[in-house]
């Protein structure tokens, strides 16, 4: 039987100022959905949004599996503009190939 790997396992993924803006975009938004609902915004959504605005590109397990779960959705919304569903895909491209085991999940 195999197990998770820990959420403290660190990847560097290496995305393009286009691939970080969408990736802040979309989650940001998930950060100002939550303060709109009067709620706590998730602690990984902050940390990705503070990481990439400070240009880096070290996430934990938790945040590229995030990140993976909520720019995948956002590239399924119909109203997504074609320029960022390219971006978006190479994002994704990019988390499954710094974490081979999250394309498969």
């Amino acid at each position: 039987m195999s197990s998770s790997p820990p959420t403290t396992e660190t990847y560097e993924v290496d995305l393009s100022r286009d691939e970080q803006w969408v990736v802040h975009d979309v989650v940001a938004r998930r950060v100002d959905d939550a303060l709109d609902d009067d709620a706590a915004p998730p602690d990984w959504a902050l940390e990705v949004v503070e990481t990439i605005e400070s240009d880096g590109r070290t996430f934990t397990r938790e945040q590229v599996t995030n990140v993976h779960e909520v720019v995948s959705a956002y590239l399924d919304a119909p109203e997504t503009p074609a320029s960022d569903v390219a971006y978006g895909t190479a994002v994704l491209e990019r988390i499954e190939g710094a974490v081979p085991r999250l394309a498969s999940e």
